[in-house]
């Protein structure tokens, strides 16, 4: 290691550009699983705030809640722990001070009880305790300015909806979620399936005692339990985004670590008339080996830690409505793998070394 660092001293400008490189590409890694986790937990942050085990749905619905309709009454054909109905809908609202068309935003209008487990915690304001109120998700103060006691109007209904608190991780499909009570939802979603005499909910998230969901059991055929996990997993769009961004990244990973593994080897097929004589004088091709490798684990780490220090940085300061997550594991997990396969790619400049002739290489 003393001479892998000595070397990088005296070749200040040479190592600096190999550095350079491996903090671009790592600064690039980093900000991309940001972007993706935090896309990804867009899409299923408000599931995940239920913490249930499973999820029922009409047999009919494919999976996809927003198609999935039955009747509220046959929540008594499900045998669970807990048991939480829950009504779904997508609507566009606006402030009602507003017309432009920049102002409409698209939400997802959950209505639920208030005695259930899926009704969120409120981080600001109140709970909604009377009709046409709602618990908002805290982006929409953050990113469009709404604040508590605003009244929003629904596109296509005479019906104006007033936020009186606001709770946070509460966003589905990337959007804002928007907490009511079953009433209330029931005229929303009237508005584009029309009035039934019986209520309408979407679906039924379940808990067992045991965690397991082999525990709940149905005595109505014309629904379907579900993992939480397995519904999640069919969100549209969820798995071909997850699966896009995981190779885009580990393509990143390995065309960092073939990147670093090329300047070391060129690097040592610079060098090999002074590896040469280094072994004329008695230094031992496992030395000069482990310096090499030794010069390439501290490049790797120079550089990708430097790359996680100016992702972290970025993450501060970019706007409320970039949809960037950072993730502990994930960031240890990449960093680690970064610098693990660019030590793994030097291995072929040690085959190098080995080979060098001290008579060839000093002639």
């Amino acid at each position: 290691m003393f001479l892998a660092w000595q070397e990088i001293k005296y070749s200040k400008t040479r190592f600096a550009l190999i550095i350079g490189v491996v903090i671009l590409i790592s600064y690039l890694v980093f900000f991309l699983m940001g972007l993706a986790y935090g896309l990804a937990q867009e899409n299923r942050m408000s599931i995940d705030k239920w913490d249930a085990d499973g999820i029922v749905l009409a047999e009919e619905s494919n999976l996809n809640i927003n198609m999935s309709m039955f009747s509220k009454d046959q929540i008594e054909t499900i045998d669970a722990y807990e048991k939480a109905s829950l009504g779904v809908t997508s609507s566009v609202v606006q402030p009602q001070e507003k017309t432009d068309e920049e102002s409409k935003i698209n939400v997802t209008f959950f209505g639920i009880d208030k005695e259930e487990f899926i009704y969120p915690g409120v981080i600001e304001g109140e709970g909604f305790s009377e009709e046409n109120e709602v618990i908002a998700d805290i982006s929409l103060r953050d990113e469009q300015g709404i604040n508590i006691g605003d009244e929003l109007s629904l596109a296509g209904m005479d019906l104006t909806i007033k936020i009186v608190g606001f709770t946070d991780n509460a966003k589905f499909s990337v959007g804002p979620v928007l907490y009511t009570d079953h009433p209330t939802y029931q005229r929303i979603r009237a508005s584009g399936f029309g009035e039934r005499e019986d209520e309408i909910i979407s679906a039924i998230a379940v808990r067992s005692d045991s965690g397991e969901i082999s525990d709940i059991t149905l005595s109505d055929n014309e629904l379907n339990l579900y993992s939480t996990g397995e519904f999640i997993s069919n969100l549209p769009g969820y798995t071909a985004q997850v699966l896009t961004f995981g190779l885009m990244i580990g393509f990143l990973v390995l065309i960092a670590a073939m990147i670093i593994g090329i300047f070391i080897y060129v690097l040592t097929l610079q060098k090999s008339s002074m590896l040469g004589v280094m072994k004329a004088q008695g230094i031992s091709s496992k030395y000069i080996a482990k310096s090499v490798v030794g010069q390439t684990f501290l490049l790797s780490f120079i550089g990708v830690f430097t790359g996680l220090v100016l992702t972290l940085a970025t993450g501060l300061i970019l706007p409320a409505a970039v949809p960037y997550q950072n993730n502990l594991l994930f960031l240890v997990s990449i960093t680690t793998l970064l610098i693990v396969v660019a030590v793994a790619g030097a291995f072929f400049s040690v085959r190098t070394v080995v080979k060098i002739d001290p008579l060839e290489a000093i002639d």
